[in-house]
């Protein structure tokens, strides 16, 4: 699993009112692990992926830029931060 962040500058209030519309545009199932931030200056979103590639192909592809265009949110800056090599949920789920 690949973990990678996008960063969304401007008023948090408004980037989080477009990451729930973003949310409503997926399909169901399709996120592992998702997290969304409040920053100083906006939001970050950490995202999973199933490998660097699928990461790489994902958040350089048409459709994810005509996803955030339909959420409301500006083009974000996007951070490789690496492979996933353990995580806890609070439902004890471990990897």
């Amino acid at each position: 699993m690949y973990l990678g962040m996008y960063s969304f500058r401007g008023d948090p209030a408004e980037l989080l009112a477009g990451h729930d519309r973003m949310l409503t545009l997926l399909p169901e199932g399709q996120l592992d692990l998702h997290l969304c931030v409040q920053t100083e200056d906006g939001i970050a979103i950490l995202d999973t992926c199933p490998s660097r590639e699928v990461f790489d192909r994902f958040s350089s592809g048409r459709a994810f830029q005509e996803l955030v265009a339909a959420a409301g949110l500006p083009r974000p800056e996007i951070q490789h931060l690496g492979d996933v090599k353990s995580y806890v949920l609070p439902s004890g789920h471990t990897n």
